[in-house]
This record gives structure tokens, sequence and C-alpha cells, in this order.
């Protein structure tokens, strides 16, 4: 498969030895080649010019690869010698949710809306990925949960979600997010809370668009573009208050404190 480039590549090895020390030969702003650097990287540009092959640079480093494989010595030429992945294919640098459960397993019953305690629960992140507000929409009465954290880590996500759930243990049933790295702790979360959790397919707001809904609304007294460093708890308790005891149509004309809790506020705050 490589024999072509394989002659273009050893006539490429002799000039590089047979230039002068301090000689370069420059093809465009940017790119330079010469025996001091032994720089490979814009090794295409100097076959297509030089040697009249057309050849891209993936094709390249799979012929090195290839000939490191067979006890070859090309690799030594490279400027970065250690092994490297494409950011854009699949492979994340971030981790992975491990024994995360999709929501094609979600029960059916929860698209019923006939009980309470199906939770949906995603992330606000103000500017410059500082803070962040987790949030939790109950999916039959929109009952909201809110909770400001320092960091956008692990620990602080489940340390939030449970610090808001563990109090309503007995009506938390599923819990639905989206694939976000700091809920890697999501099995032990759902084992405290003694529930299920299941994560949305990418790219598919429309199934949890009622969390999507709520954090639209927290936005509009919290933009994203804002530093959440410069809110409190306070100011968000008192935006998730008005939210519950707004009266929704979908309620039949009812708060969703009324629907969660049932009780009956003497005054509903509307705006």
């Amino acid at each position: 498969m490589f024999e072509w480039l394989t002659a273009g590549l050893k006539r490429l090895h002799t000039l590089l030895y047979m230039l002068p020390v301090r000689k370069e030969f420059k093809f465009g702003k940017g790119f330079h080649i010469g025996r001091h650097t032994r720089l490979w990287a814009p090794i295409s540009i100097w076959l297509k010019k030089v040697c009249h092959i057309p050849v891209s640079h993936e094709l390249i480093h799979q012929y090195v690869l290839e000939n490191k494989a067979y006890v070859g010595d090309l690799y030594r030429h490279l400027r970065c010698q250690k092994q490297r992945r494409k950011r854009y294919a699949s492979y994340s640098r971030h981790g992975q949710l491990l024994d995360r459960i999709s929501i094609d397993e979600w029960p059916a019953t929860v698209d019923l809306h006939y009980r309470i305690g199906n939770w949906e629960l995603d992330n606000i992140i103000g500017e410059g990925h500082k803070q962040a507000i987790v949030s939790l929409t109950d999916r039959k009465s929109r009952y909201t949960l809110t909770q400001k954290v320092k960091r956008k880590k692990t620990s602080c996500a489940s340390k939030a979600i449970f610090s808001l759930l563990s109090t309503i243990y007995d009506q938390v049933h599923t819990l639905n997010s989206v694939n976000r790295k700091e809920l890697a702790d999501h099995k032990n979360i759902a084992d405290q809370l003694n529930a299920k959790f299941f994560f949305a397919h990418p790219y598919t707001l429309w199934v949890r668009r009622l969390n999507g809904n709520t954090n639209g609304l927290i936005c509009q007294h919290f933009p994203k573009s804002i530093d959440f460093t410069t809110i409190n708890q306070v100011e968000i308790n008192k935006i998730t208050d008005k939210l519950n005891n707004r009266l929704r149509k979908c309620l039949s004309i009812k708060t969703p404190n009324q629907v969660f809790l049932g009780i009956n506020p003497s005054v509903a705050l509307a705006s």
C-alpha cells in the first residue's frame, strides 16, 4: 500500500541530510524544514512541491507508525514522538460516564405523569465556568429545586443533588439528566436515594424540555453571561419560590407547590 510513498520518503530522507546545517527551505508562512530542526510536521507540503506526490499528513503518520511497528526509525524524526490521538475523533480526553443507563430503558409510566417523583436535572453554568446552579424539576408537578455550587465538579454536583432530594426521599423514583461529566457519581446518587438514574441521548433536548424551560425561566433572572460569584443562595431561593408559586395552566390553574406539597398558599406569586 505504501510502496509509492516509501520512495518519496527515502528521497526526502536523503535530501534532508544533504542540506547545510543552517539551511532552510520555506513553503509559505509558518512552514519550514531543515537539517537543524528535522521538522517532519510539514512533510506533506515538501512531498507535494518537491517530489510531486499528493499526500495528506494523516497518511504520512500512518506510514510512520507502521514503520515503527516493524522496528523502523522514521518516528525518531518526528517533532513530537509520543503517541497522540485526534481531538475530533470519538475518543474523549476527559473520562467517561461508566455504567450509565440509557433513557431508552426509562419506564413507560414516566411519560404518563401519573405520579410525583420523576425528576429532570441539569446545571446552569455562569460566566467563565466558575460556578453553577444545579436545578431539578419534577415532571408531574413542575416543582423546582435549586442550589448553587462553587465548582462544576463531580463532588459538588453530587453533594447538591443529595442535599436537595434527601429531605423528600420518598418522592424520588427516577432521575434523568444530560451526559455531563460532573455526574460521574450517578451510581452512588441513585443508591443513596434508592432511585434509578437515566441519561438522555445527545442533542435530544425535546426529551427533557421541562427542565430546559425551567432553566430558561431561571436564566431570566440569572443570565449565563453574569458571574455567578456575585449571587448567593438566598437570591436563588427567592426566584425558586416564585416559580413554585406560579399558576400553571398545565396544572389546571394550580401552582407546583399545591400539586407537590398539597398546600394552598394564600398568595400565589404570578411574576
